[in-house]
């Protein structure tokens, strides 16, 4: 059976592109899409205006409106719609969980701290077991038209980083794509450069070779999976949300990790907080233990 892709609505702009992104996505895989809107009447929102039936009909216009926009451009696209009367965050992470991906519009990033604005996006990103892909707006629904490379960093290279790298190739090998996978590294500090690093770093010629073989053990066994799947290791000396933007000119998908193990501060990120401000196409962003 076809796998799921899901979208939550909100009834703005960029959910509307979130359902775009999503419907060509689903096209694309042979997939259904299911289009969600999360509600809970509460009489002092501002969101909202009138009373509970006058809001309730608004939300289920939303889904109406958001299927007939996808149905028109993908006929055969077998697409289900859902009005789910609960909190959004838990709803949206349970939604996560039961879809190939859950793709959501973002209202955009605070200039001040670089920190996705939208409590709803944010907490969902934290929490969600399953991939979330971010799109921020109109502009992305061509953007992956456009560009031709899906783009993944690589810093978790040991087995835990198996579950980024087989979205990034499933994503490139969907497309058709180029994957460039993209390792940054940088000079570790006395203390933490033990005397096995040295040896390792010694025999492989030095820090560079050392995290080209690194990069190169982590894609073997995906590059084995997926031989059609053109690849362009990347590795560079900086920081890792610098390298990794420097080369996502081109990517109509970014696909980063996130740790699940430490749930107590369910955090993105500062790699993960800068690609989904700076990054031109989608960003996805696939939790791993």
């Amino acid at each position: 059976m076809p796998g799921t892709i899901t979208v939550g609505l909100d009834g703005t702009d960029h959910a509307l592109a979130a359902a775009d992104w999503a419907a060509h996505e689903a096209a694309r895989r042979g997939m259904d899409l299911r289009l969600v809107h999360a509600w809970v009447w509460r009489g002092t929102d501002t969101v909202y205006i009138g009373d509970r039936a006058m809001e309730e009909r608004w939300v289920r216009n939303v889904l109406n409106e958001a299927e007939a926009r996808v149905a028109k451009v993908y006929p055969d696209l077998n697409v289900t719609t859902e009005l789910l009367v609960d909190d959004p965050v838990p709803t949206l992470v349970a939604e996560a969980a039961r879809a190939e991906m859950l793709v959501l519009g973002s209202r955009g990033y605070g200039t001040l701290t670089g920190y996705l604005v939208g409590s709803v996006s944010l907490q969902v990103l934290r929490q969600a077991t399953g991939p979330v892909v971010m799109v921020r707006g109109p502009r992305q629904t061509t953007v992956q038209q456009r560009f031709d490379e899906v783009v993944v960093g690589v810093q978790e290279a040991e087995e835990a980083g198996g579950p980024v790298l087989e979205f990034a190739f499933a994503a490139a090998a969907e497309r058709g794509a180029t994957l460039r996978a993209v390792r940054a590294w940088s000079i570790p500090s006395v203390l933490s450069w033990s005397p096995g690093s040295m040896w390792l770093a010694d025999q492989a010629g030095g820090l560079e070779p050392l995290h080209k073989e690194i990069l190169a053990d982590a894609l073997g066994p995906w590059r084995q999976k997926y031989p059609d799947v053109d690849v362009i290791e990347h590795v560079e000396i900086g920081a890792a949300s610098e390298v990794l933007l420097s080369n996502s000119g081109r990517a109509s998908l970014v696909v980063v990790g996130r740790r699940t193990h430490d749930t107590g501060l369910r955090r993105l990120g500062s790699v993960t907080h800068a690609v989904l401000h700076h990054a031109p196409g989608a960003v996805a962003v696939v939790p791993h233990p």
